[in-house]
C-alpha cells in the first residue's frame, strides 16, 4: 500500500485506483497518517524556487518522488519530516480535496497554515508569491478557474500579485474582498483583532464588503484602510517597516504597549493577561526578531516598564502584574 501511496503522488493512478486508495486511507488510521506526510513534504518541496516551465517543474516533482522511494527503507522520511518544521510550515487538506475534479471550473483546495511563531512563503499557480504570517491560514485552489483567481486568507499575508488583465486575483477575508489585476499588498485579517487592514505597497487594489461590491474603495500606492464593521477608513501607511514581518521582523512604531502585547498575543498563539492595563499605556518604538520568541520579547519590553511576569505553561497562560 505504501507504493500505492508513492504512485498517486507521482501521478501514475488510475480514476479507479485513486478511488480505492482514498476509501482505503479513510479506514486505515496508519495509512492516512503516512498519506498526510508525503502531502505535507511534496507541498514544503514546491515551496522553494517554483520553475515556470509546466516540463521542468514535472521533472523537479519526478525527482522528488524518486527520491523518497530510494530511501523509503532507510526511513528518511523521519529526516524529511525534520526538515519540514525548519521550513515553518504545515499544510492540512482532506483526502478528497487532494483529488482533480473533471470540471475545469472546479479544482481541488489546498490549506496552508502558518504555526504560532513563525512564518511561510509559497507560489501560486499563476506565479502570485505569498508570504504569511504567524497562526494564519490561505486556502487557494491547486488550478485557477478561466474566469478569476481567488483565495482566502485568515491572519496576516502578503501577496506580489502575478500580472494578468484578464483574470482578477481575488483575496477574500471575514466577508471583505480585495479585487486585483496585478499589485503588492498586505493584509492583516486575525479574528481576535477586531479590525482588518489593507496596505498597498505598489499598483492599485479595490476594497469592498461581500453584500455590496458597487460601495468600494481604491487604493492608491502608500495607502491602507482600515475596516471595523461596515465603516472603512483610508489613510496613509504610516509605519512601513511594519511590513518587515516577512523578513522575520516585527517593528511597531509609536504603539502603545498594551496594543503590541495584544498583537503578540495573535502571534504566538498565548494568552496574556494584563491585570493593570494603566501601566501599557507607554508609547514604543522598536522592532523584534521573531526568532526570539514571546518570553525573550516579554524580556525586552519589561525594562521599558518594569512588571512581573507570572506564567502558566499547562494553560498556555502569561500574567503581567505590578
Amino acid at each position: 500500500m505504501d507504493e500505492q501511496l508513492l504512485r498517486y503522488f507521482s501521478g501514475e493512478l488510475t480514476i479507479s485506483e485513486q478511488l480505492e486508495l482514498t476509501l482505503s486511507i479513510e479506514n486505515d488510521d496508519r495509512l492516512k497518517a503516512e498519506f498526510i506526510r508525503l502531502q505535507n513534504l511534496s507541498a514544503v518541496s514546491e515551496l522553494s524556487s517554483h520553475p515556470t516551465d509546466r516540463s521542468e517543474g514535472d521533472r523537479h516533482f519526478k525527482t522528488f518522488i524518486s527520491r523518497v522511494k530510494r530511501n523509503a527503507k532507510r526511513k528518511i522520511f523521519v529526516n524529511i519530516a525534520k526538515y519540514a518544521a525548519i521550513a515553518l510550515i504545515l499544510v492540512a487538506s482532506t483526502v478528497w480535496a487532494t483529488l482533480w475534479i473533471t470540471d475545469s471550473e472546479a479544482t481541488a483546495m489546498n490549506t496552508l497554515f502558518v504555526p504560532a511563531g513563525q512564518r511561510a512563503q509559497l507560489r501560486l499557480q499563476d506565479g502570485t508569491e505569498v508570504w504569511l504570517n504567524a497562526q494564519s491560514t490561505l486556502k487557494y485552489p491547486s488550478r485557477f478557474s478561466k474566469r478569476k483567481r481567488q483565495v482566502e486568507i485568515t491572519g496576516e499575508a502578503f501577496f506580489d500579485v502575478a500580472k494578468d488583465k484578464n483574470k482578477p486575483f481575488i483575496v477574500t477575508t471575514q466577508n471583505t474582498h480585495m479585487k486585483v489585476l496585478g499589485t503588492q499588498f498586505n493584509v492583516y485579517s486575525y479574528p481576535g483583532a477586531g479590525y482588518i487592514q489593507t496596505d498597498l505597497v505598489e499598483g492599485s487594489v479595490k476594497v469592498y464588503q461581500e453584500y455590496n461590491e458597487n460601495i468600494s474603495i481604491v487604493l492608491k500606492p502608500n495607502e491602507q484602510v482600515i475596516i471595523k464593521g461596515s465603516s472603512m477608513t483610508v489613510g496613509n501607511i504610516d509605519n512601513p517597516d511594519h511590513l518587515l514581518w516577512r523578513n522575520g521582523i516585527y517593528s511597531f512604531n509609536n504603539e502603545c504597549l498594551i496594543d503590541i502585547i495584544e498583537k503578540l498575543q495573535l502571534y504566538y498563539d498565548v494568552k496574556i493577561i494584563v491585570e493593570d492595563p494603566e501601566i501599557f499605556n507607554t508609547r514604543y518604538t522598536g522592532k523584534f526578531r521573531q526568532r526570539d520568541g514571546i518570553d525573550e520579547i516579554m524580556r525586552i519590553i519589561q525594562k521599558i516598564q518594569p512588571f512581573k511576569i507570572e506564567k502558566d505553561k499547562d494553560e498556555n497562560i502569561i500574567t503581567l502584574t505590578k
